[in-house]
């Protein structure tokens, strides 16, 4: 019998930002490298939308297959990507307020063998990831 994990966690940040700045950072895949230090090249299969696959090449690492599950317009997405029975999903949320900044959250679960190892690994660079975008979004 396979031993089923499951691990979540999530990171946000608040960012000088209007929600629709943080929106088309998000669509544009191509661009992720050049705020997202852990990329070396994406690409997206069709429309920014849901069910479309894209690929993710992170740096030193061979590329991986992803699908789009959810896509809202300047409210955020969710990808996931299968490996054998791991089955990693993460959440890019997006909130504005009146004030004109916007919290920005990622938030991963990984359920299956491995779960617990991978999810953080994964995780690990959530917190730069998400100053860059902000230092990229202010700037």
């Amino acid at each position: 019998m396979i031993r089923t994990e499951t691990w979540k966690t999530e990171h946000s940040i608040e960012i000088g930002a209007r929600p629709e700045a943080i929106w088309a950072f998000f669509r544009d895949v191509a661009g992720w490298k050049t705020w997202n230090a852990g990329v070396e090249h994406a690409e997206l299969d069709g429309p920014f939308a849901e069910g479309a696959w894209f690929t993710m090449k992170p740096t030193g690492q061979d590329a991986l297959r992803s699908r789009l599950v959810e896509v809202r317009e300047n409210e955020g997405f969710v990808d996931e990507t299968r490996v054998d029975d791991l089955l990693v999903k993460v959440a890019h949320r997006i909130k504005g307020s009146d004030a004109g900044r916007t919290r920005v959250t990622y938030a991963i679960e990984a359920s299956g063998p491995g779960a617990s190892g991978i999810g953080p690994a994964i995780a690990a660079d959530f917190p730069n990831v998400l100053a860059a975008l902000a230092k990229r979004a202010e700037g």
